[in-house]
């Protein structure tokens, strides 16, 4: 955001100079103005510390709804509500934004205008907006809109809760076996060498591996770590075939949920599917066609059959809400639905993951162990019979 650098005149007919930090000139004209100024000139003194605004995360978008709906309903004014909002916000980037609103909307633009010319707020809540002060009832949209991104951000923690256990034994077991096979059995390797006798064929296959660790692991490792970074560099993410359903689930609930709450804010269902489709993440093309068929005439449920990527139980669904006309709780019921299967399928993965990481962690520390205590005991029998 630039900072302005002005000469104005007070109302006593004074010449001062003030520096203000605006989104554009005509915003820094509105702020001068409501302070009382005329300004004589402005020019752009630097660019404002901190950068380029980013995008507001999930956590803020249920913020910034929530508060707003709150000051709103209290009876204040927009202008007074964004104005509190920037002295009460608990971060600096969103401090920043919230002034960049203020001061577009005291300079007379619509708040959704503001939202659209920042960059950093989802489509689907600019929408939901513009819809709300077109139609005067911007708080209830505000209300939907949080309870909407709400859902979401519940959604979102329980898979990563889901995940975390299994991920953690995998790598807590991963560490520890990966030590024995580079520090422990290499210092064994010498006694079982020198043993004049065919090795286990359990100890030949750790030592080969304890080798192999030890010469190409390290390259092996920063390959993968190059991998992983060159994919979040381009934006990439790691599918698991196995959680494929579960993305298909979330991905739909996401979709139909935003979807049917823009519908209900009044905004037209193309539209409104061009608005949520990104939240498709694996596959928002889609949509995107479903919407191109819709503008071209066909129906809702038709759409999405003739597009040939939904189940049938979802079009079904659909169908009966548009004979119904109740396309949006139609869209709503099938977002509860498919939020309810992948809860419960990723509480089922998560109950399935455990044991079966333990099972497979103790087959391999047994491996090594077995693989350690073979030539152990030969030696001990050899002995014996000296």
């Amino acid at each position: 955001m630039p900072r302005y650098r002005c000469r104005a005149y007070t109302k006593e007919g004074n010449l001062v100079t003030r520096r203000l930090d605006a989104l554009n000139e005509a915003a820094a004209f509105g702020e001068l103005h409501r302070q009382g100024l005329v300004a004589v000139d402005l020019t752009v003194e630097e660019e404002k510390k901190g950068g380029k605004l980013k995008k507001l995360s999930l956590e803020n978008h249920v913020l910034f709804c929530r508060s707003l709906t709150g000051y709103l309903k209290g009876g204040l004014n927009l202008t007074d509500a964004l104005r509190l909002l920037i002295k009460q916000s608990p971060e600096r980037q969103l401090s920043r934004i919230y002034e960049a609103l203020y001061q577009e909307v005291a300079g007379g633009k619509r708040l959704a205008g503001a939202m659209k010319d920042l960059g950093v707020f989802r489509e689907g809540l600019v929408g939901m907006v513009t819809s709300g002060e077109h139609s005067g009832s911007l708080v209830p949209i505000l209300q939907r809109g949080a309870g909407l991104y709400r859902q979401e951000q519940l959604l979102r923690k329980k898979v990563q809760k889901a995940l975390t256990y299994p991920v953690v034994m995998l790598f807590v077991g991963s560490g520890v076996v990966s030590f024995l096979m580079v520090f422990v059995v290499p210092k064994l390797a010498g006694l079982f060498t020198e043993m004049d006798k065919v090795l286990p064929l359990p100890t030949r296959i750790l030592l080969g591996l304890a080798s192999a660790m030890q010469s190409y692991g390290i390259p092996l490792l920063l390959v993968i770590l190059l991998g992983i970074l060159v994919l979040r560099r381009r934006k990439k993410k790691i599918r698991l075939p196995l959680f494929r359903r579960i993305r298909e689930q979330i991905a739909r609930s996401l979709v139909l949920g935003q979807t049917a709450a823009l519908v209900q804010a009044g905004i037209p269902l193309v539209q409104a599917l061009e608005m949520a489709a990104p939240m498709d993440t694996p596959n928002p093309n889609r949509w995107l066609e479903v919407a191109e068929l819709v503008r071209q005439g066909y129906r809702f449920a038709s759409a999405l059959e003739k597009q040939g990527n939904f189940a049938e139980d979802l079009i079904y669904i659909l169908r009966v809400g548009e004979m119904g006309n109740d396309l949006p709780g139609a869209m709503e019921q099938a977002a509860e639905t498919a939020w309810e299967m992948a809860e419960s399928s990723m509480e089922r993965m998560a109950n399935l993951a455990e044991p079966l990481l333990v099972l497979f962690l103790a087959l391999l520390v047994g491996f090594v162990v077995i693989s350690v205590l073979l030539p152990i005991f030969d030696i001990s029998s050899l002995v014996g019979t000296m």
